[in-house]
Order: structure tokens, then sequence, then C-alpha cells
């Protein structure tokens, strides 16, 4: 019981923790709820002892604390997990937008681990994985009952191994596997190109620690081509998101004023209201931003800012609707939980959470004709979708729209992509409708 014994003090702190709280037991202030609490506490000893002597294996003491707390989080919403230290340590290297992988956001859906979406231009993308698509093996093995921890821990590895996922997908009759090499997944945040009459195309992929610096500096070098930039889109279809504090700079880079975006939780230092600073060289041209059901999170931020703020028109569809902040807090022996602990809102106020941002203009993504690739139309996951979601702050009763949509695998392509071709022409025209009015 040398093992049992180390994992005393964790319950210990729990237990003295609320009795400092509440005070002792003969206390008037202590409510049937704490004592449920304490009761609860005393259960799960009960059954930690049980297993602990009586399963038909020896179990590791810290194998059970780790299923207990991995129950814990669980049971809370899709985003909150423990993390072991090693896993800890993946989460750090891919906010720097560099890993070792197959390239893919996934999550829970319905017991069954799901793509959310592949990022562009890595080994899961190019293969032809997609959102919506089911994992029901790695490397042979079932994924029934696997975390999404333990999914990304098996997922990653060194450069050039392999791995392969069996896939079931809605329009497919038997499951399919994929065999996929893993590369060091180097997340090219921003992309950038121009289109005729001086109209500038900016691509956020994801939002990570360099997100911004990417974006001012290829703001700079099509500034330098095209002069003076007449329009601009900024793309942020199938962007599931990334780090909160590079949605507020993205954001601030096209704002003078404003609220950008606020948090609340249950916390007071939950409480933040980010503004936008004059820094005197924000884009002054029209701005047209695409968004889609793939759209989440951080690029939610920036879609919501702007549309708020009045500074750019959103075209597309709705967005995922992910309005909720993690914070990622280390633990002692280096593993970490990663907790929501706020929702965030647009400078209006609004909570988007499963709700999403709809659009100025709504333009559903057509499939060219001779796209033969694939023969069906796709349902995109939303956060509403998600198992154990946070219900949206205000409940009014606004059904949500079920819109399908394919994944853009060239997404600057005009002369396959309606909703590019829709914001370019809104922009071309831009001038002869202000000079229009203004007669």
């Amino acid at each position: 019981m040398k093992k049992l014994a180390n994992k005393w003090p964790f319950l210990v702190i729990i237990l003295l923790g609320l009795f400092v709280l509440v005070g002792p037991y003969h206390d008037s202030r202590v409510s049937a709820l704490d004592k449920g609490v304490y009761k609860d506490i005393k259960t799960f000893n009960e059954v930690f002892d049980i297993v602990k002597k009586n399963y038909v294996e020896d179990v590791d003491s810290s194998v059970l604390i780790q299923g207990a707390i991995n129950g814990m989080m669980r049971s809370l919403d899709p985003h909150s997990t423990f993390m072991t230290p090693e896993v800890y340590k993946e989460l750090e290297v891919e906010t720097q937008g560099r890993f070792g992988g197959i390239g893919i956001e996934i999550t829970i859906l319905k017991d069954v681990l799901t793509v959310v979406s592949p990022i562009e231009d890595t080994p899961a993308f190019n293969a032809g994985v997609k959102s919506g698509d089911q994992i029901i093996k790695i490397d042979g093995k079932s994924t029934k009952d696997i975390t999404i921890m333990e999914a990304v821990k098996k997922l990653r590895g060194p450069e050039d191994t392999k791995v392969t996922i069996t896939i079931m997908r809605e329009n497919i009759a038997k499951p399919k596997d994929f065999v996929l090499t893993r590369a060091i997944i180097q997340v090219k945040s921003v992309k950038a190109k121009t289109f005729e009459d001086n109209i500038g195309y900016f691509r956020i992929a994801s939002f990570h620690e360099r997100t911004a610096d990417d974006l001012r500096k290829a703001l700079r070098d099509i500034g330098e081509k095209v002069r003076p930039m007449k329009g601009l889109v900024l793309d942020l279809r199938n962007d599931p998101g990334g780090l909160l504090i590079q949605a507020i700079e993205v954001s601030d880079i096209f704002l003078k004023s404003g609220v950008i975006v606020s948090t609340r939780g249950r916390t007071k230092n939950m409480e933040t209201k980010a503004m936008a600073r004059d820094d005197g060289n924000e884009m002054t041209c029209p701005i047209v931003v695409l968004v889609n059901e793939g759209t989440a999170s951080a690029a939610e931020i920036v879609a919501g800012a702007l549309q708020d703020n009045g500074r750019a028109l959103i075209i597309g569809t709705k967005t995922f609707g992910k309005a909720s902040v993690q914070t990622v807090i280390p633990l002692e022996d280096g593993s970490a939980l990663k907790l929501t602990t706020a929702r965030y809102y647009t400078p209006k106020g609004r909570s988007i959470q499963a709700e999403g941002i709809k659009p100025d203009i709504i333009v559903k993504y057509v499939r060219p004709s001779e796209d033969t690739e694939n023969n069906y139309w796709e349902d995109r996951l939303r956060e509403k979708d998600l198992k154990g979601h946070i219900k949206p702050a205000k409940e009014d009763g606004t059904k949500l729209d079920e819109e399908v949509v394919k994944d853009i695998k060239d997404p600057s392509d005009v002369a396959h992509d309606n909703q590019l071709k829709t914001a370019i022409d809104i922009l071309k025209s831009w001038d002869i409708m202000k000079k229009n009015l203004n007669s």
C-alpha cells in the first residue's frame, strides 16, 4: 500500500480546503450541499480502496487517480482536459506553430473520435481526410473510449514515421484506411496574394505565436506591390482558431478604436476588455471577411470585432460558435489542466457560444460542376454538435441554420470559389457605389 499512501495527501488537501472554506461540521453555516461534497469524497475513497484491494490485477494508484481526474474533466465540456507532462509539452510546441504529426484538429463527437478540420498543406489534408470523418481505429486499435489527449499522443510522432487511421464517413460503405507519413507540421499562419484592381487577399489558417507579426509582414509586402490597395479580403474560412492574444492583435491591425473583445467568467480576474489602439498605420481600405462553419474561436473573435465595429463586411456562412476561453493551469508535477474559465463577447456584447456569427451577406459555397473528386456535400461540425458544449449565455430560442459546405482545397482560386468571387466583386464595385451614394 506504499503507492496508495503516497496519494493520500492529494485527498487530504481537498478535505482541508473544504474545512477552511466551510468550517467544522457543527458550524451552522455548513449547507446540505457542502455535506454532500464530504459524502461524495468519502464514497470516492471507498471505491478507490475497494478497487485497489480487490481488482483482478494489481493497478497502479496513479493510474486510478489519473482516470478519476480524466473522468472529472470529461464531465465538464469538450474543451476542458487534463494533460500529462508529455501532452502539456506537446501543447506548448503546438502553439509555436511547429510540431510532428499528421495535421488534424480532433474532438469527441457522440463518443466517437472525430475530425473537426484538417490543417491545410499537411499529410492528412493532402490525403483527403475531411471534417466529420470518424476515426474508429489508429494503427489497427479501436479508438472506443479514447480521450482526445490519448489520441493526440498516438497521432503525433517523429517526422517520416507512419500512422494508419481507419475512417468511417457517411457516404462510404465500409471503413477506409489512410496510411499517413508524419511530417513536421509547420503551420504557415498567413498566406497572401493580389488580384486585379489592386485588391489584396490574406488567408489566416490558424492563430499561433507569430500570426499577427506574419500578417503585418504580409500586409507590408503586398502594400509595396499594389499602391494604393483599393480593397482587402481577409479569409478566415476553416480557421480553427488558436491564441486569444493573437486574435486581439490581428483585430487591432484593422481598428483605430473601440472594443475588440471582452471576457467574463466566475472569477474577477477573468473579466477583461481588450481595446483597439490607434497606431496611425491602420488599413483604411474596404475589407471583406470570409467565414464558414469551420471558422472558430480566435477567428470568430476577429470576425466579430470587425463586424461589430463596422469595419468589415462579413460574407459566407454561419461560423462554428466556440465562444469560450480556456486557461492552461500548470501543476507541480509538470502536468496541466486546460480549463474553460470564461465566455468571450463581441464588442456589442453578443455571446456567440453554440450559435456562431451570422454573416452580413450569406453566400453558401457552391461546388464547381467539374469537381468530381467528391460527389457529395458534407456536413460541417459546429460547437453545438459537440457533446457537453457550454450553452449560450442568453437563450432566446433562435433556431440555428443547418448549412453544408465542402472543404476548400484552393482558397484563392476565384474561378472555382464563388464566395471569394463575391467578395472581390463587392470590393471592385465599392468605389462605384460610394460615388453614387455621394452624388
